[in-house]
């Protein structure tokens, strides 16, 4: 609007006339103006967003997000007056994914936040798709806990593959005996049951 009115001042004929000459340069004068706008690189808006994120900027941090993630875009204390640095950068189609360190100034058990920032390609302009950065942020604090886990569950395994053969061994000795107390229920059964003793008739007078 504001480019319009500027433009307005200066070709009066395309206002007044409606000249094709006037409408002509017009177009291509709003043309060069817009495409004088940076389009900025996917490391650009990851370095601004996270800045605007550790600045408590949210209004500024949700223009670097992507509509659908921009309610997600929320103050995190633990972010406050954190340095941001980029690294390699993942170019696939309309999906980037930028290499992101984070130095937290806050006291924490890990300073160092070290994970891929995702970006999608929104009406031709980079922007953070929060929901999945988040989800590469969600597991650093527990990554030594995934570790943990993940040794244990290895030493169980370990464990089951040595007891798997005592196991069946047992499984084979209780099946035999089974099959001896079923054999010896059965020929309890098949025996003949000893005749009944007859009693003896008195004789009544």
């Amino acid at each position: 609007m504001t480019t319009t009115k500027a433009l307005s001042k200066v070709l009066p004929c395309y206002h007044s006339k409606k000249s094709p000459v006037g409408l002509t340069v017009f177009l291509s004068l709003l043309l060069l103006l817009s495409g004088c706008q940076a389009v900025l690189s996917p490391e650009q808006v990851t370095t601004a967003f996270w800045q605007a994120m550790a600045e408590g900027n949210l209004d500024s941090a949700s223009e670097y997000a992507t509509q659908e993630t921009q309610h997600l875009v929320t103050k995190q204390q633990n972010l406050e007056d954190a340095t941001v640095k980029t690294g390699a950068i993942l170019i696939d189609g309309s999906k980037a994914t930028v290499a992101t360190i984070m130095t937290l100034k806050k006291p924490v058990s890990n300073n160092v936040w070290s994970f891929d920032t995702v970006l999608l390609k929104e009406h031709e302009l980079w922007k953070v798709d929060y929901q999945r950065t988040l989800n590469n942020l969600s597991i650093l604090p527990f990554g030594d806990i995934f570790k943990s886990l993940q040794a244990i569950g290895e030493t169980i395994n370990k464990g089951l593959e040595q007891q798997i053969p005592l196991f069946e061994k047992q499984i084979k000795s209780f099946n035999d005996e089974l099959i001896r107390q079923l054999d010896e229920f059965r020929r309890q059964l098949e025996k003949p049951a000893p005749p009944e003793k007859q009693q003896p008739h008195s004789n009544t007078l």
